[in-house]
């Protein structure tokens, strides 16, 4: 397929009544067609990685071919660049989420960029370094506590960020680190009580709810399971 044909199947696909329940969840109404990410994974699925087309839907503007962007593309292929631009476009939470979860945490520099986009002012691109963090603390297998550990300066330093889609990306992050084996369960405990005691609504509410799972049995059982 190429971008038009793309498109005009994305068209076909779209539901605009789903858009006003996408709006109510926060996600933008603007150039959106109410299509849901189970039939955006099963299209991506049908078109292949293709890391031009990527660029080429990306480019639309159009929220759902941006989203089958972050399907389709290839993390080898990605380049610091490309990574900047694309992250200053985002207007919703489902595309931050969507470009880390699915394309920029197998980049080489995942890394870097979440701890220098978590430090960012814009409120998405801010998100970004955060769910950033959240999935490589879940998904990257081969990173030693130290690196996942690493993470909690900057979750630290975001926590008093008020904004919601900011908040919670942070809190998210911290759950996750807490949640990967028991040594850094402690270390996030340990983050999760500094910022309970910082002076600001936010941070209370992230690191309460942070411990409650955390400290909670599920965790603590499955954890103790893994025996580290």
């Amino acid at each position: 397929m190429n971008c038009d044909d793309v498109i005009e199947k994305l068209k076909s696909m779209g539901n605009p009544e789903n858009v006003a329940g996408m709006a109510r969840f926060g996600i933008s109404s603007e150039n959106t067609l109410g299509i849901s990410v189970t039939s955006l994974r099963a299209l991506a699925k049908e078109i292949g990685i293709d890391h031009d087309l990527a660029l080429e839907l990306w480019d639309t503007q159009i929220h759902e071919a941006q989203m089958l962007a972050t399907l389709i593309d290839d993390p080898s292929a990605v380049t610091v660049k490309q990574a900047e631009r694309w992250v200053v476009d985002i207007d919703s939470w489902d595309i931050a989420d969507g470009l880390a979860f699915n394309l920029f945490w197998k980049a080489p520099f995942a890394y870097d960029k979440a701890y220098e986009w978590s430090d960012r002012s814009e409120e998405f691109v801010k998100r970004e370094g955060f769910a950033l963090m959240a999935k490589l603390a879940l998904s990257d297998k081969t990173a030693p506590d130290e690196r996942i550990a690493g993470f909690l300066p900057f979750i630290k330093k975001g926590a008093t960020d008020e904004r919601n889609f900011v908040k919670k990306a942070v809190n998210w992050a911290l759950r996750q680190v807490g949640k990967r084996n028991l040594a850094l369960n402690k270390q996030a405990l340990g983050a999760a009580r500094e910022i309970q005691a910082m002076d600001s609504k936010s941070a209370r509410w992230i690191a309460a709810d942070a411990i409650r799972e955390l400290e909670g049995d599920a965790v603590q059982e499955r954890l103790k399971k893994r025996g580290r």
